[in-house]
């Protein structure tokens, strides 16, 4: 490999899990949009995020956070290295924060940098129950 092409992030997920199935193919499993709260703070035992790479080759580094929402400081954060060795070739990270509490409701932020280099930002917001929208 000599020379470096930057990947593009194809997805980002939040979700409870993400299992790998017998045919090698991986199951994401609670997606989550919004964290319901009926009371802060609020723990998870397990929070995942899942990425996937591709279009580019090199090595790389994945940094990941979920951030506070007054002080943009990390409650989560997680780093991965990996490599993409050819142009179709893609590369699927998962990030398993473990223990993760809130602690007050508000807009929390998830944050995916490759490199150092800022590639996501989008709000993960912790409501209260009664905050829901009705179906």
């Amino acid at each position: 490999m000599s020379d470096t092409i930057l990947p593009d992030l194809q997805a980002c997920v939040v979700c409870e899990d993400v299992r790998q199935e017998a045919s090698g193919q991986q199951t994401l499993v609670g997606i989550i949009g919004v964290v319901p709260a009926p009371a802060v703070p609020l723990g998870f035992f397990k929070l995942c995020l899942w990425t996937r790479w591709c279009g580019g080759t090199g090595q790389f580094t994945q940094h990941s956070a979920i951030l506070n929402p007054e002080d943009d400081e990390p409650i989560a954060e997680s780093e991965v290295a990996f490599q993409l060795p050819a142009l179709d070739a893609h590369a699927t990270n998962v990030h398993v924060f473990g223990g993760i509490q809130f602690q007050k409701h508000g807009v929390y932020t998830v944050e995916i940098k490759l490199d150092g280099e800022l590639k996501l930002r989008f709000p993960l917001p912790v409501v209260p129950m009664q905050g829901l929208p009705q179906s």
